[in-house]
């Protein structure tokens, strides 16, 4: 049996299982990319169910247990399109099947999953370690090159904010890694790359930890090249129904390290936040609605 032909069989069979077994079957169906990778213990626990009742799931449809469904979806998982070309191509084909509507709802179903994986306590552990080195370090230099630049510029920006010394190493015109020769051991090299890692993100980071700087990767794998060389790692998922990567783990995740970052930052950040704000407001810089006409007596 292969994974189309199982989830078929659990979608035509749910109403009449048990209300246990729905609820094991709801979680197959829901989350097969967790079913491929997860061990069935994690997975019990994920869906507040005992690991019994997920292997009377896969009995109950003629499999001889919980780990033979994991197996199909996990050879699923490896025979999915390689390269953007070809996971377009099976969006495509997916979008004439099914429909605009299973579409997007998979994709906002698994940027949810991905954002709860941010709240695991590994997870919360490495935020920490990550926002310690960031608000000791004297300057932090942040690079992220093509998807990745968004979420590197936001650090940058707020790290600004707070009056926090930060460089935005952007490669503008191919200067970026220039940069990094006034990077030194008070510093910290934040970066920010995911599968398909760009060569010269490793570059910089492997230029930056030689001058002793401390590296933060943002990254999507503990195998990732950056998490190999990193004195702290967040890592983030990636993976969406759509042919692209997505960035919106690592936005969020950016978001959480700046507002730790703050926090240990202090009375000095909030200063500094106070004068940027006085000096925006001087520059007019955001709009300002006109005060409102008082109406003759």
């Amino acid at each position: 049996m292969d994974q189309p032909h199982l989830t078929a069989a659990l979608s035509a069979g749910f109403e009449q299982l048990p209300q246990q077994l729905q609820a094991a079957a709801r979680w197959v169906l829901d989350h097969p990319a967790d079913v491929a990778l997860l061990t069935t213990r994690e997975q019990a626990k994920r869906a507040s169910l005992s690991p019994a009742t997920l292997t009377r799931l896969a009995q109950r449809f003629g499999l001889s247990g919980y780990d033979e469904l994991r197996a199909i979806h996990a050879a699923a998982l490896r025979q999915r399109p390689e390269g953007f070309a070809g996971r377009a191509g099976e969006l495509m084909q997916r979008h004439g099947d099914e429909g605009a509507g299973a579409i997007a709802q998979d994709m906002f179903a698994a940027l949810a999953e991905h954002l709860r994986a941010l709240r695991e306590p590994d997870t919360q552990a490495q935020l920490e370690r990550a926002a310690i080195l960031l608000a000791e370090a004297q300057t932090v230099f942040c690079f992220g090159l093509r998807s990745a630049f968004p979420a590197a510029y936001m650090l940058d920006y707020i790290r600004d904010l707070i009056g926090a010394g930060s460089v935005l190493a952007d490669g503008a015109g191919g200067r970026g890694i220039d940069a990094l020769r006034r990077i030194g051991p008070d510093d910290a090299f934040f970066a920010v790359s995911v599968s398909p890692y760009t060569r010269l993100t490793l570059q910089a980071a492997e230029l930056a930890k030689a001058k002793g700087a401390k590296l933060i990767a943002l990254t999507d794998s503990p195998l990732s090249p950056l998490a190999a060389l990193a004195d702290a790692t967040v890592l983030v998922r990636t993976e969406t129904p759509s042919f692209f990567h997505t960035m919106t783990p690592a936005f969020a995740a950016v978001e959480c390290l700046a507002a730790l970052m703050t926090a240990r930052k202090g009375a000095a950040a909030l200063a500094a936040i106070a004068r940027h704000e006085a000096e925006l407001h001087d520059t007019g810089t955001f709009h300002q609605p006109r005060p409102a006409k008082r109406g003759r007596k």
